[in-house]
């Protein structure tokens, strides 16, 4: 297998006082109008991006990047997997205490490790957690073409792979080890349970993919047509959005206004292609929810109407584990941990840390 590794230590808080002195409010606005217009479908071109703005990103006024960074060693760097694709990592951990156990993170749909979640590292870290994450092939700072998974399979494979070599270095191998899945990252989280089902010690799913929405699922008419086209053009953007889907994400108005700091979220149409395997995967996860066998915490805002509630409902119920949790957000929309009021957020991140600690104090597997 080639393998080529860049390594570089971070140092936000440096960038954070850059960024306050850069003037971020004289500068962004046109910043983002000149990124906006580019062409990110490929690697280098979203690579460049981050690096002219990630500057700016850190001092936007966001619950998530008051977050301290003093105490937490961060690392990023790029690896070529098994298929020859340049994968993108980051890790937080805290500087000085032993930790509690391993959490890997499972980004949702259209996004990347590199953006709000890095608030959210920062707090899991601090609580005496070691963070990994990774961009999926075809987003964020990943190769592939932007937005586009051609075959499901081949993402959660490449996911499994990346974890796995964190988890059998030596300093890992003895704590327990979490999945944390966002979104689409729930859906890729089971999966990777469904075929590692003793490889982990639990499961905590905010919003998880295992069933659409209907206000996301086209006419059936209009379904058919497209999974005909998307046989023959794959990678074409024709996947119709709804406005009042798109208002959904975040239910907290002035957090609407952030999202487009976040330079790596793909922005466009769904790709077909794209469109049909997660459609294809949602099918498969409806029919095995009965196989999963994890400690699980679920997590889901009950006004999300982008994956649909009731599904993690019936994770929830049909799961074959006693150990499991169901907690519903009253009001709440489909960004748990990114959208919604602070107070939101804050007690979702309670939740999960509650719960992490809950399940760290022995190592155990199922």
């Amino acid at each position: 297998m080639a393998e080529r590794t860049r390594k570089k230590e971070d140092n936000d808080h440096d960038e954070e006082e850059i960024a306050k002195e850069m003037g971020m409010e004289n500068h962004s606005e046109v910043m983002l109008e000149n990124i906006g217009v580019c062409n990110m479908d490929e690697a280098p071109a979203r690579r460049r991006a981050r690096e002219a703005f990630k500057h700016v990103q850190l001092a936007i006024d966001h619950c998530l990047f008051r977050l301290p960074v003093d105490g937490i060693k961060m690392k990023e760097g790029y690896e070529v997997n098994s298929r020859g694709l340049e994968i993108f990592s980051k890790s937080w951990l805290p500087e000085k205490s032993s930790l509690k156990a391993i959490v890997c993170y499972c980004h949702g749909y259209a996004d990347t490790c590199t953006f709000y979640f890095e608030g959210v590292a920062r707090k899991l870290a601090r609580s005496g957690y070691g963070v990994f994450a990774m961009d999926y092939p075809g987003f964020g700072l990943s190769d592939g073409l932007h937005g586009y998974i051609p075959s499901f399979e081949n993402l959660v494979n490449d996911v499994i792979e990346h974890f796995s070599k964190i988890k059998e270095q030596k300093e890992y191998q003895n704590l327990p080890s979490f999945l944390l899945g966002e979104s689409m990252g729930g859906a890729i989280a089971l999966k990777i349970h469904l075929k590692q089902p003793h490889a982990w010690d639990g499961a905590a799913l905010i919003a998880p993919l295992c069933k659409f929405a209907e206000d996301m699922i086209p006419h059936w008419l209009v379904k058919q047509i497209l999974i005909g086209v998307a046989k023959v053009l794959p990678k074409t953007k024709l996947v119709p959005q709804k406005e009042e889907v798109k208002e959904n994400i975040y239910r907290d108005v002035k957090k609407r206004k952030l999202a487009p700091y976040n330079v790596l979220l793909y922005k466009d149409k769904p790709r077909l292609g794209t469109a049909l395997e997660l459609l294809k995967a949602t099918q498969e996860l409806e029919q095995r929810l009965e196989e999963v066998s994890v400690p699980l915490l679920i997590m889901h805002g009950e006004a999300d109407i982008i994956t649909d509630p009731s599904a993690s409902k019936a994770l929830y119920e049909k799961a074959n584990v006693k150990d499991k949790k169901l907690i519903l957000y009253k009001d709440a929309f489909h960004t748990l941990l990114e959208g919604e009021p602070d107070e939101t957020i804050f007690h979702v991140l309670a939740d999960i840390i509650t719960w992490l600690d809950d399940h760290s104090t022995t190592k155990y597997k199922y």
